[in-house]
């Protein structure tokens, strides 16, 4: 048998072997990566935070759209210290390229606008790759629904295109099993109505039937009172949230109104004094990277569990 030469040998077992070229839907679209990309970057604090947790910091080389709208927290700010923003909000096209990027890492509404001068198609020329966060597809395309699986698929995928296939199927692994002993412990009954009060006093921002949190409530045992507004994140009139009378309302916290403010806007307001949730003062504060899909989802089920029947 021949023997490979020692430096040759020690050369290939430094080096790890990655599964590439890997293939991932991405929304409509099937995207080949020949290789794990090297110059990559996120748009927005929850698709971050996934790249973090996979452990890409290395191959990353900065991230968009998140202090321009005040989403860190400091467990977040520490994550990212290391890293540049390329952009306050979201970025031009001219910002990503003048990056160097091969790839980006976003979604429709969390980055890119259908139409706008952001797109897979409009950085393809110039070499950046883009992988679209899976709840956002419903911009672009019909969807069944939203589920936690989505934030599962997001990290499977990414762990695909990196090569970090085996971390990723480990958190997703540990994931499951955590949302599966929560969902143990959901008592039998009619699932609380709970309304997501993310911004907006004239009209309010909210989670319809295919944002992450109408998932996370099911989980936890409750119903998205706009689980039939066929939108993800959208805005809606004051009249039906009152009518459907919502048992917990859900605050998302970021920018500069603060948690307490919307609290207190609800609580002040005449027209809401009827509301269970405002007369029972049943508020729960969800972060926006708990509230949009990633890695904090699970935590904030077992928030939600906690609210909705108690410890």
């Amino acid at each position: 048998m021949k023997t490979l030469p020692f430096a040759l040998l020690a050369t290939c077992l430094a080096t790890p072997v990655f599964a590439h070229p890997v293939t991932v839907q991405s929304c409509d679209r099937d995207v080949t990566f020949d290789a794990p990309p090297t110059r990559a970057a996120s748009n927005d604090v929850n698709l971050t935070e996934m790249m973090l947790v996979l452990g890409l910091t290395d191959r990353m080389v900065g991230y968009t759209g998140i202090s321009g709208w005040n989403k860190l927290d400091e467990e977040m700010r520490a994550d990212v210290a290391e890293l540049p923003e390329l952009s306050e909000r979201y970025p031009s096209r001219e910002v990503l390229i003048g990056a160097d990027l091969d790839f980006w890492f976003a979604g429709w509404n969390y980055g890119m606008r259908v139409g706008g001068e952001v797109t897979p198609e409009t950085l393809a020329p110039f070499g950046i790759a883009v992988y679209e966060l899976t709840e956002s597809c419903i911009h672009i395309m019909d969807r069944d629904g939203i589920a936690i699986d989505d934030m599962f698929n997001d990290i499977r995928n990414l762990g695909a295109i990196f090569g970090e296939d085996d971390r990723a199927e480990d958190l997703i692994a540990g994931w499951q099993s955590e949302l599966d002993d929560i969902t143990a412990t959901i008592p039998d009954g009619d699932p609380l109505r709970v309304f997501v009060y993310d911004s907006g006093e004239d009209t309010p921002f909210t989670s319809g039937r295919y944002a992450m949190p109408t998932a996370m409530i099911e989980a936890a045992g409750g119903r998205n009172i706009m689980d039939d507004v066929d939108s993800s994140w959208t805005r809606v009139a004051w009249e039906p949230v009152v009518e459907r009378n919502p048992e917990v309302i859900i605050i998302v916290n970021y920018g500069e109104v603060t948690a307490e403010q919307k609290m207190d806007f609800m609580r002040n307001n005449p027209a809401f004094a009827g509301i269970d949730a405002v007369q029972n003062d049943r508020f729960v504060v969800l972060e926006y990277v708990e509230a949009t899909p990633g890695p904090r989802n699970i935590r904030a089920v077992r928030a939600l569990a906690a609210a909705f029947h108690g410890e």
